[in-house]
């Protein structure tokens, strides 16, 4: 297996490349064996699909640290390719930051995003609001004092964009900048204008939170310093209709040989790693 170092910095390859790429949505370690089998230079696990996996819950900041970082190990447990992970507003203050960073950090993450949003949802609040600059600012830096393996990435993430418009959202990414943080993680950009905009103002790379059709080109893209973007969480959606449909095909009395979208036998075993725990019995339990 390779070390968390090195996954590290292989991730910083890509963030320090010329290059953007999508990473593999993913959010347990056989999606994550398969995402990394097909070719995804990076694995992204959001706090959405963290939530969905962990406790079948909408993405409402119920889970907790602990249940996240379980999870993270597991998938780094089980696959070797970088992982990229939502940290939400870090699970409370400064001090709950600096906490998450070093359990995520010791989960084998290889990057976290750490964002300014007022979360949870406080208390007769409908829209989402963001923490005063001096929070945000505060919170970065005790990411970064967290940080035990230099090569680990901390992204400053933002929807000030989308929030309170493309000039707050300019201001706090240049003072995420200024603070030191690895990478600047923006959501809400919709347009061009906007992202031209940002990569003018900033010097650090950049991570697209969504995409528009006007953010999809990789060579534009790429030209603006973005070496993430992301596509959505597709994937743990389609296996929630695989199994509704299995399921249910079944429970309307379909046979199990006549049921359709079921994976090889092959794709099984190559995604078991079958043929490791077969070496391992001759070797170890053969007598």
């Amino acid at each position: 297996m390779t070390s968390w170092t090195d996954r590290r910095r292989n991730f910083r390859a890509v963030i320090e490349g010329p290059r953007c790429v999508h990473p593999g949505s993913i959010y347990d370690p056989m999606s994550a064996r398969i995402a990394q089998h097909i070719g995804f230079e990076i694995g992204m696990f959001a706090g959405s699909t963290g939530s969905l996996t962990v406790l079948g819950d909408p993405d409402l900041i119920v889970m907790t640290l602990t249940e996240f970082a379980q999870q993270c190990l597991r998938i780094n447990r089980a696959a070797e390719i970088p992982l990229m992970v939502d940290a939400d507003h870090g699970y409370g203050n400064a001090l709950s930051v600096m906490r998450t960073v070093r359990e995520l950090e010791t989960a084998g993450v290889s990057g976290m995003s750490i964002e300014d949003t007022d979360l949870p949802q406080p208390y007769g609040e409908a829209k989402q609001r963001l923490l005063s600059l001096d929070e945000g600012i505060g919170k970065m830096k005790a990411a970064m004092a967290a940080k035990e393996d230099p090569s680990l990435v901390v992204a400053g993430r933002t929807s000030a964009v989308a929030i309170a418009g493309l000039d707050e959202g300019i201001k706090r990414a240049k003072a995420y900048e200024a603070v030191g943080v690895d990478a600047l993680f923006m959501v809400g950009v919709r347009t061009r204008a906007e992202l031209d905009a940002i990569s003018a103002a900033t010097t650090l790379p950049l991570i697209l939170g969504g995409a528009t059709p006007e953010l999809t080109d990789k060579d534009y893209l790429s030209a603006r310093r973005v070496r993430i973007a992301l596509q959505g969480h597709q994937p743990i959606m389609a296996a929630q209709q695989a199994v509704y449909a299995t399921l249910k095909a079944l429970r309307d009395g379909v046979k199990p040989a006549d049921l359709t979208g079921l994976p090889s036998k092959e794709l099984v075993e190559t995604m078991t790693r079958s043929d490791r725990y077969d070496a391992w019995t001759k070797d170890f339990l053969a007598g």
